[in-house]
């Protein structure tokens, strides 16, 4: 039988784990049980009652957090030499193109997001193999694949985030920092659902949205009422 810690034993006596509750309530627990040194990122996990094998019940797209991710998010643009500027002015970490796709092929990707030019997919698609399985890989439909290299450069240094839901039919996403306060925890959060909530597909039947989670790192999980997320 797995040993329990001291503290997931105090987590677990400050709450419920077979209730649900409102958003906000879970927030404040989610910040009350987490005793990692460091700052954990707070987790948002959404069960949906889709069939993702079904093409016309895959659910992904981005959202813009209002309060961003805490976290550093270190960008690669390739493109061409006349866009490096522009890259360079908006904030991206990285830029170039052929060095930067042998760098790839030779195990590189220290990166968090790519954004590329439609005109050099055909180089940064060699790269599939590669990006695709961690989850780096550009992609039009989420501004990814663009000429305006600074506006999508700026959506994703100020909060902007790309989901999908897996094979599971689970959307798992950050939507913070244990260190964001309450109500920037819940803007956030509130941001996500909803639009996952817009975006239901019209051949889903049934709930759509049958269970929502939130944890910290290493922190239990604490279930939220869908309901009280609503539309704003």
């Amino acid at each position: 039988m797995t040993k329990i810690s001291k503290n997931r034993k105090e987590a677990l006596a400050k709450f419920d784990k077979n209730a649900i509750y409102n958003l906000d309530e879970a927030i404040k627990i989610v910040k009350e049980t987490t005793y990692t040194k460091f700052d954990a990122s707070v987790d948002v996990n959404i069960r949906l009652g889709v069939d993702p094998r079904k093409a016309n019940q895959m659910v992904r797209g981005t959202v813009t957090l209002p309060h961003g991710t805490g976290k550093t998010v270190r960008v690669l643009v390739l493109c061409t030499p006349e866009k490096e500027e522009e890259a360079k002015a908006a904030g991206a970490d990285y830029y170039g193109l052929d060095e930067y796709i042998t760098k790839i092929k030779g195990g590189w990707t220290d990166i968090d997001v790519v954004i590329t030019m439609p005109n050099v997919m055909p180089k940064v698609g060699a790269l599939g193999r590669i990006l695709g399985p961690r989850g780096l890989m550009p992609n039009p439909k989420t501004g990814t694949v663009t000429m305006d290299i600074a506006k999508a450069v700026n959506d994703v240094k100020a909060g902007k985030i790309d989901f999908k839901v897996d094979k599971f039919g689970i959307i798992h996403s950050a939507v913070g920092k244990v260190s964001f306060n309450e109500e920037q925890l819940l803007d956030n959060s509130r941001e996500l659902i909803n639009t996952i909530i817009k975006l239901k597909p019209s051949s889903a039947k049934g709930t759509y949205v049958k269970s929502i989670y939130m944890s910290s790192t290493m922190g239990p999980g604490v279930q939220i009422e869908p309901k009280s997320v609503t539309l704003q």
